[in-house]
């Protein structure tokens, strides 16, 4: 029944499942490290109370019998290199490995010992043994969430309340032990025993003063070294608090600190207001699209196997729908994906301009771009939007062809994120793939000669067809009479009548 729902073996670092699991068995360990520790100190237990801490303590033992017996014996390991995942092997891995000895050791029942002796929770200081369970608990957690640095403030918030919890704890023995208000230093019975020995550890260990000077030799002692604990603990959970939000903000601290010093540039050679403003909207707009200024900085850390995968997933199916590269090798379409580069445009400013020499293709990510032309590029032909491709004639082209530049204009209609793909980088990929490069500049010959003044075209490339290299402009009436006036012989037929006459 077991193996119809969770299989043969697990994925540990993968199935959310096994996450799932690992969850309750940590909220069953820190049930154990906090409830034992204050049932040990303080007086909590009674007949009333008694049945309900068994209870409790049943359930924890229970949920850590499952994960011994069930869990951990399928969970797939390593072992040179190669991924084991017969169950055989996983539970012969499992019960040869130290963190088997440690789990046996911490449910053995030493509960049991109530019976001859009053009932305590120090026969179940055994289950603190099981902190490894805590440890992987918090790293698959952290694996996949999307902001672990939650996880992380949290965890270490928790360290700091524990370590309060112990010294309420110990506070309150060392009261117990001097006599409940025999002096003013120990905790005098009034109120819940808990709370207030907790407000003391908090006062005490964070130092903030105003404390009862104690009065014995034990009750110095006893001060003296909660001071030093306290100095020692807090600073190095403040230090380890300051790396995790350090961590945390380090890409927006970054963000930041480029911003800034871009402004500072800008006004050192007085940049004009209205190109600052762009700028900053710049920055703020990306940062806030996409997190980062610039996505290869992170991509570039990444094995190229990994910037393949994301590249393919993300790219790939609107690359196959490119009418350029259809019939092309799929391995270089995936090389010329790993060349893209993304650039954000601002609400108006032009991709491309009329005249401009074409080095580039773009496929439109997000947002759209406009074709314009007209008086002040007033009138917008056709608009594209995010999947669309445009430029990738130019590619092949060169300047001796004479159709190297842009024959129109393009600009962003809103915030535009696009890729693009230069024509250096494609020929460098097309040395490996002649096949392709012969695709290429057929397909190219195509295109180029059906944009051609000549060259007819479909009803759908004229709706879809390349905005940048459009149709030549018909030829205006006048010039176009005067040809065939000419072209009939009129002129010359004139011509030669006034030379007889003469």
């Amino acid at each position: 029944m077991m193996d119809s729902f969770l299989g043969t073996t697990i994925d540990p670092f993968t199935d959310r499942r096994y996450i799932a699991w690992l969850t309750v068995v940590a909220v069953a360990y820190n049930y154990n490290v906090w409830f034992c520790t204050a049932r040990l100190a303080f007086p909590y237990h009674n007949e009333t109370a008694n049945k309900y801490w068994i209870i409790c303590d049943i359930i924890s033992d229970i949920v850590n019998i499952i994960d011994i017996i069930v869990w951990q014996p399928r969970l797939q390991f390593v072992k040179g290199g190669d991924i084991i995942k017969d169950r055989a092997l996983t539970k012969v891995h499992y019960r040869k490995s130290y963190r088997f000895k440690t789990d046996i050791i911490s449910i053995l029942p030493l509960d049991l010992l109530s019976l001859q002796f009053s009932f305590s929770s120090i026969y179940r200081l055994n289950r603190f043994i099981r902190i490894d369970s805590f440890f992987e608990f918090s790293d698959r957690l952290e694996s996949i969430m999307a902001k672990a640095y939650i996880w992380r403030v949290a965890r270490t918030t928790g360290y700091l309340l524990y370590v309060l919890h112990l010294n309420a704890c110990a506070f309150y023995v060392a009261s117990v032990s001097q006599g409940l208000a025999t002096t003013s230093w120990v905790y005098d019975g009034k109120g819940t025993a808990y709370f207030r020995c907790y407000y003391f550890a908090v006062r005490s260990l964070i130092n903030i003063g105003g404390l009862p000077e104690p009065v014995t030799v034990f009750e110095i002692i006893f001060q003296m070294a909660n001071f030093f604990i306290g100095v020692f603990v807090f600073s190095s959970l403040i230090g380890q608090m300051r790396d995790v939000i350090g961590a945390a903000t380090a890409s927006q601290t970054y963000f930041r600190a480029s911003m800034d010093g871009c402004v500072a540039y800008m006004n050192t050679y007085t940049i004009p207001k209205l190109v600052q403003n762009r700028v900053r909207t710049w920055y703020n707009y990306t940062w806030a699209a996409q997190g980062m200024l610039d996505e290869s900085e992170l991509l570039d850390k990444m094995p190229l196997v990994m910037r393949t995968a994301i590249a393919v997933d993300i790219n790939l199916a609107t690359f196959q729908k490119i009418a350029l590269f259809q019939g092309c090798d799929q391995q270089m379409l995936v090389d010329m994906l790993l060349r893209l580069k993304s650039i954000i445009y601002l609400p108006g400013d032009f991709v491309v301009k009329k005249g401009d020499i074409g080095k580039e293709m773009y496929i439109i990510k997000s947002g759209a771009v406009q074709v314009v032309g007209g008086p002040d590029n007033s009138i917008v032909f056709v608009t594209l939007k995010a999947g669309c491709v445009f430029g990738e004639i130019s590619l092949l082209q060169s300047a001796k062809d004479g159709g190297n530049r842009r024959t129109a204009n393009v600009k962003a209609h809103g915030f535009a994120n696009l890729f693009v793909l230069e024509k250096k980088d494609l020929f460098d990929i097309l040395v490996h793939y002649p096949e392709s490069q012969k695709v290429l500049a057929r397909k190219g010959r195509q295109l180029m000669k059906a944009k051609a003044p000549g060259g007819a075209k479909t009803k759908e490339e004229k709706q879809k067809g390349l905005a940048l290299f459009g149709q030549k402009p018909p030829t205006p009436k006048l010039l176009k009479a005067f040809g065939n006036f000419r072209k009939g012989g009129i002129l010359d037929k004139l011509k030669k009548n006034a030379e007889e006459q003469q």
